[in-house]
């Protein structure tokens, strides 16, 4: 135990320099994450949710799902592909966790990227996982239509229903469609009122709605 907890430590101090030395998009907040494992490391087979700011700015997810040993840890506006070329290592596989639930890709086609490139890139992640932890429950939890984000709408539906494809009737694996849950009833168009003043991130209302939908995954 004690040389577990010896290598777990010089990781954390390893994983800090290494992003203080090369200067990693968000590297601030990784390097906040470590320091925070580093005095009370999660539990393996925990419940990890993971991604971008949507993830980061569920600040009572925990609270929510009290009675689960969740590990909540979105990353500022972070892209799909730099989950796959930085953070792993960092945020996810230590942890070890029994179910991922993985919000990215938005950040990704507002920068301009395609729906076959997000897809890509969650494949990639999923063979990575899948590699590392081949027990684990994977998640995706479909992108949303913003409303301040309009113009994308057409790659974002596109890349949620290449994803959607490719995970159907793969074991262990899961697309949740949280699109439905934030529209207006009656209608094909997000509700404005699920919304930050931003109309890019979700009010407390709005994770009401992702709540509902996420309950019986995470129980």
């Amino acid at each position: 135990m004690k040389t577990k907890l010896m290598l777990l430590f010089l990781f954390i101090a390893f994983a800090g320099r290494v992003f203080a030395q090369q200067g990693f998009p968000f590297d601030n907040e990784i390097r906040a994450f470590k320091h925070q494992d580093s005095l009370s490391f999660p539990k393996p087979n925990g419940i990890l949710f993971i991604g971008s700011s949507s993830i980061r700015k569920w600040t009572d997810l925990e609270q929510r799902f009290a009675n689960e040993p969740i590990i909540r840890r979105g990353v500022g506006g972070c892209e799909l592909w730099q989950l796959v070329d930085y953070y792993t290592p960092y945020i996810l596989f230590p942890y070890h966790p029994r179910k991922i639930f993985i919000y990215a890709g938005e950040n990704d086609i507002a920068a301009g990227k395609s729906s076959t490139f997000v897809s890509e890139q969650f494949i990639k992640l999923y063979t990575m996982i899948r590699q590392k932890l081949p027990d684990a429950e994977i998640y995706y939890l479909s992108i949303k239509p913003s409303p301040s984000r309009a113009k994308y709408f057409a790659e974002v539906y596109a890349a949620n229903a290449l994803i959607k494809a490719y995970l159907d009737n793969k074991p262990q694996s899961h697309y949740i469609n949280l699109v439905d849950a934030i529209y207006k009833p009656g209608t094909t168009a997000p509700d404005s009122s699920l919304f930050l003043s931003d109309y890019l991130h979700l009010n407390s209302k709005g994770y009401d709605k992702w709540q509902a939908v996420l309950q019986p995954y995470v129980k």
